[in-house]
C-alpha cells in the first residue's frame, strides 16, 4: 500500500488537515469524511487530483470518490491521520440537520459490514449453484459447511450491527456485541416467553432494527451509570446494569416494535410496487443511479436487506440489480466509439468495475460529465426495472453486486433457476437499449479548426445583460455541485452587492418560484434563462424576497424582476452566490461569458453563439 502514501497525504492536506477530520469511513468507492469545517476543504484540488474521481457532499458527509481501491487508500489515510477505532464518530463542533445526522448514523452502522455481507452472499449463491448443478447435494457435508460459512454473517448480523452501532454512538463496542449475541441466543428465539401476564414470541436472528434501537438505548444508560457509579466498582457494575435493563426491555418491548416497523416498511414498499410492478420498476430503475450519485442509496436498500435476511423475497432489490448493467453498457458504447485515447483508458476499467456492480467510476468519470450519456443510462435502467417488474422478479438470498447478484435470484426452496433466466433477460434488454442509444448519440467533443483569413463565417449571436450588480465567478466555484458541474446548463455566477434583479433580455417570465428565490425567463429569441438567488435560500420560504412580476408577463431588458434584503439573508447564514444558467445550452454552438471580475446590472454578461 506504499503506492498510496502520497495520495493519502494529499487528500488529508486538502480536506483541511488531520485536525479537521472528525471521523472517516468508507463504502465501495468513497472515503466518507465528517469534517469540522467543510469550507477548509479544497474541492477543486481534490477533484483534479490523480487517483480521485470526484468530490460529493451528501448526508452530512464530505465524500471523496476513489474507486475500487478505496479500502487500501482508506487504511493509509487512517494511519497518516492518526484515526483510531476510538476516534470520535460523532460530528463534534459541527452543526448537522436531523436528516444529515440520521443519514450519517445509518451509513456509519451499515457501511463497515457491506463488503463482508456481499462476500457472504456470493458464497451462499455459489453454494446453491453447485448444489443445483449436481456437484454435491443439499444434504451433503460440503453443502452444510459452505452454507454455514456464507450464512454466519446473516444469522449473527445483530452481533455485527451491535458492535458497529456501539462504536458509532461512542459506547463500549464489546457491550454492543453482547447485546447482539443475547438477541441471537437460540433458546429464547421463536419460543413463547411469558412476562407479567403477556406472551412474547420473537425472532431476532438475521434482524437489523432491533439491535440498533436497543444499543441506542444502552449508550445513554452507559453514560449515565458511568457518571453516578463510583470508580472502584464501575468497571463491572456499569455493563451489568446496562445489560440487565436494556436487553430485557429491548427483547420484550423494543424488539417486537422494531420488527413490526421493519415489516411495515417492507409492506409499504412492496404495496407501491405491487400496485403496478411495471410502473414501480420504471421509477425505481430510472432513479436509482441518481440516489447513488448523491450517496444516499443505502437508506433505500436497508428495508430490502431486512426482508431478505428475514426470509422474505424482495422485489425492490431485484429491480435495482438490473440498473448497473445499463450504466456499463453506456460506458462500453463510449469506449468502442470514442477516438479520445485518454477517455478510452479510463472507460475500460470503469466498464470492468461496473460489471461487478461498482458504478461510481463510470458515473463520475465517464457519463455524468457527458450528461446526455448519464440520462441514457437512466433510461436503460428504467426499462430494465420495468422488465423486472413485469416478471415479478424477487431476490431470495443476499448475494453480491453486478454479475455476483445473479445467484440471489435462485429460489432455493423450489430449486428453481427461473428467476436467474428472467433477470438475465431484463439485463440484456437494459444493456441493448442503453448501448444502442449511447452508440448512436455519442460524439467526441469537437476540436475547433482554425478558420482561414479569407473564409467568411456567418454566426448568429444573442447577448444577455447582467441581471445583478456584483462580482463574477465561474460556475465551477459555486458551492452546489448541480450548478458547478453544469448539470443544468452553462452560464456563470454572480455574488450580488445590491438586492435587485433585472431582466437580462426582452422576453417572457416562464416561472416564478413560490419561494421567490428563483425565476425563469425565455427570451424573444428562444434562450431559456434560470436565475437562482443564493444557495439553499429555498429554505427561507420567500422571507426577505419580493417578486415584481408574475408568470406569463412580458418584460423588457432592465425591468425589475425581484428585490431582496441582501444583508438580512446573509445574517441568516445563507450564501447569495447567484447562478445565471442557460438551461437550453444544447441549442447553442457556444456560450461565452464576459471577461471581467465585476459587473454592473444591464452590462453585457453572456454571448450566445447560435
Amino acid at each position: 500500500m506504499e503506492k498510496y502514501n502520497q495520495l493519502a497525504t494529499d487528500i488529508i492536506a486538502n480536506v483541511g488537515g488531520k485536525e479537521n477530520i472528525i471521523s472517516l469511513a468508507h463504502c465501495v468507492t468513497r472515503l466518507r469524511f465528517n469534517l469540522k469545517d467543510e469550507a477548509l476543504a479544497n474541492d477543486e484540488v481534490l477533484k483534479n487530483m490523480d487517483g480521485v474521481v470526484t468530490v460529493m457532499k451528501a448526508g452530512g458527509q464530505y465524500q471523496v470518490v476513489i474507486g475500487n481501491h478505496v479500502p487500501d487508500v482508506y487504511k493509509v489515510v487512517r494511519e497518516q491521520a492518526g484515526i483510531s477505532d476510538e476516534s470520535d464518530a460523532a460530528a463534534i463542533g459541527k452543526k448537522m440537520s436531523f436528516k444529515d445526522k440520521f443519514f450519517d448514523l445509518i451509513t456509519g452502522i451499515m457501511m463497515p459490514s457491506i463488503a463482508i455481507l456481499s462476500a457472504s452472499g456470493i458464497i451462499k449463491g455459489l453454494n446453491t449453484v453447485l448444489a443445483i448443478s449436481g456437484v454435491y447435494t443439499m444434504d451433503s457435508s460440503y453443502y452444510m459447511l459452505i452454507n454455514a460459512i456464507g450464512d454466519a454473517m446473516f444469522y449473527f448480523f445483530p452481533v455485527i450491527l451491535g458492535y458497529n452501532t456501539a462504536r458509532k454512538l461512542k459506547s463500549n463496542p464489546i457491550l454492543g456485541i453482547v447485546i447482539g449475541a443475547a438477541l441471537c441466543y437460540p433458546t429464547i428465539n421463536g419460543v413463547d416467553l411469558g412476562f407479567f401476564g403477556f406472551n412474547v414470541n420473537a425472532t431476532y436472528t438475521s434482524s437489523v432494527l432491533p439491535v440498533i434501537l436497543i444499543v441506542a438505548l444502552a449508550a445513554p444508560l452507559e453514560r449515565f451509570f458511568n457518571k453516578v457509579i463510583p470508580d472502584v466498582i464501575k468497571t463491572f457494575m456499569v455493563p451489568m446494569l446496562v445489560m440487565l435493563i436494556a436487553i430485557p426491555l429491548g427483547f420484550i418491548v423494543i424488539g417486537p416494535v422494531a420488527n413490526l416497523i421493519g415489516v411495515l416498511i417492507g409492506e409499504v414498499i412492496n404495496s407501491i410496487i405491487g400496485f403496478s410492478p411495471i410502473i414501480g420498476g420504471l421509477i425505481v430503475g430510472a432513479s436509482w443511479q441518481v440516489l447513488v450519485l448523491f450517496g444516499v442509496h443505502m437508506m433505500m436498500i436497508v428495508p430490502s436487506m431486512m426482508n431478505v435476511m428475514s426470509g422474505t423475497p424482495d422485489t425492490f432489490m431485484a429491480m435495482i440489480s438490473v440498473v448497473s448493467f445499463a450504466q456499463t453498457a453506456v460506458v462500453l458504447a463510449i469506449w468502442l466509439k470514442t477516438k479520445n485515447q485518454k477517455l478510452k483508458n479510463i472507460a475500460f476499467p470503469a466498464w470492468i468495475s461496473g460489471i461487478f456492480g461498482v458504478t461510481e467510476p463510470a458515473i463520475y468519470g465517464i457519463t455524468l460529465p457527458r450528461i446526455k450519456m448519464f440520462v441514457i443510462s437512466c433510461i436503460g435502467g428504467a426499462v430494465g426495472g420495468a422488465v423486472a417488474g413485469f416478471f415479478n422478479l424477487k431476490v431470495y438470498t443476499m448475494a453480491g453486486l453486478g454479475i455476483f447478484s445473479l445467484p440471489g435470484f435462485i429460489d432455493t426452496e423450489a430449486g428453481s433457476m427461473t428467476g436467474v433466466v428472467q433477470v438475465c433477460i431484463a439485463i440484456v434488454i437494459a444493456m441493448v437499449i442503453s448501448f444502442g442509444l449511447a452508440y448512436a448519440m455519442y460524439k467526441d467533443d469537437a476540436v475547433a479548426e482554425p478558420v482561414a483569413a479569407t473564409e467568411k463565417v456567418s454566426v448568429k449571436k444573442e447577448v444577455l445583460m447582467s441581471p445583478i450588480k456584483g462580482s463574477v465567478m465561474p460556475l465551477s466555484q459555486v458551492a452546489d455541485d448541480a450548478f458547478a458541474q453544469e448539470v443544468m446548463g452553462k452560464g456563470l455566477a454572480i455574488e450580488p452587492i445590491e438586492g435587485k434583479v433585472y431582466a437580462p433580455c426582452n422576453g417572457t417570465v416562464m416561472t416564478v418560484f413560490p419561494t421567490k428565490h428563483a425565476i425563469g425567463i425565455i427570451s424573444d429569441n428562444g434562450c431559456e434563462i434560470l436565475i437562482h438567488l443564493g444557495m439553499d435560500t429555498v429554505k427561507l420560504d420567500g422571507k426577505y424576497f419580493e417578486s415584481h412580476v408574475v408568470q406569463g408577463e412580458k418584460v423588457t431588458t432592465g425591468d425589475l424582476l425581484v428585490s431582496f434584503d441582501l444583508e438580512a439573508i446573509k445574517k441568516e447564514g445563507y450564501s447569495m452566490e447567484t447562478p445565471v444558467i442557460i438551461t437550453n445550452t444544447a441549442d447553442y454552438l457556444d456560450i461565452i461569458p464576459m471577461n471581467s471580475k465585476n459587473i454592473l446590472a444591464g452590462s453585457e454578461m453572456l454571448t450566445l453563439l447560435i
